[in-house]
C-alpha cells in the first residue's frame, strides 16, 4: 500500500549531507528514547499513550468535539470513538450536547480527569528535574538551548 493510500503525506526528498543525515537520526533516536522513558511516568498505569494524550488536549484547549480530537490525534473516527468510550467508563471524560449543532457532543474532562493530566505532568516533570539535576550547569544551558531549537523545528 502506497502512503498515499494510507492517508500518509509523501515527503519532499532533499539531498542531506551525511553528517546532518547522521545528526538527525542521532537526535531523533535520543528524543524518542526520551519520550518513550518520559510516557512510562504517568499516574494511571491503565491508560494507553493515546488515551493520555486526548486527556491532555481536553486540559490544554478545552472541550472538544470528537471529531476535533480524531484529527489532533490523526485516527479514524472509530478509534476515537473507541477511546471516548473507554474514558467515559473510567469517569476521565463526559460527553454533552452540542450547544448549537444537535448533531454533534461536546467532550469534557471531569476533576478527575483533570487530576489525571496533572498528576502525570507532576510525574514526568519530576523525573526530568532529578535527570537535569545530575547534570552540570553548563549543560543544562545546553539543554536550554536545544529545547529552544526543538520548539522552532517542531512549529515549522
Amino acid at each position: 500500500m502506497s502512503t498515499i493510500s494510507k492517508g500518509l503525506r509523501p515527503t519532499a526528498t532533499v539531498a542531506v549531507s551525511p553528517r546532518l543525515g547522521a545528526l538527525a537520526a542521532d537526535l531523533r533516536i535520543a528524543l524518542a528514547r526520551s519520550v518513550r522513558r518520559m510516557r512510562a511516568e504517568k499516574s494511571d498505569e491503565e491508560l494507553s499513550d493515546g488515551q493520555y494524550s486526548v486527556l491532555a488536549y481536553l486540559d490544554r484547549t478545552g472541550p472538544a468535539t470528537p471529531r476535533a480530537l480524531a484529527e489532533y490525534e490523526r485516527v479514524q473516527p472509530p478509534s476515537i470513538t473507541r477511546t471516548l468510550a473507554t474514558l467515559g467508563e473510567l469517569g476521565l471524560v463526559t460527553r454533552e450536547a452540542h450547544p448549537v449543532d444537535g448533531r454533534q457532543v461536546i467532550v469534557r474532562l471531569t476533576p478527575d480527569g483533570r487530576a489525571v493530566v496533572r498528576e502525570t505532568r507532576r510525574r514526568r516533570d519530576a523525573w526530568l528535574a532529578r535527570r537535569l539535576a545530575e547534570l552540570d550547569p553548563a549543560e543544562r544551558q545546553v539543554l536550554a538551548d536545544a529545547a529552544q531549537l526543538l520548539r522552532r523545528i517542531a512549529d515549522t
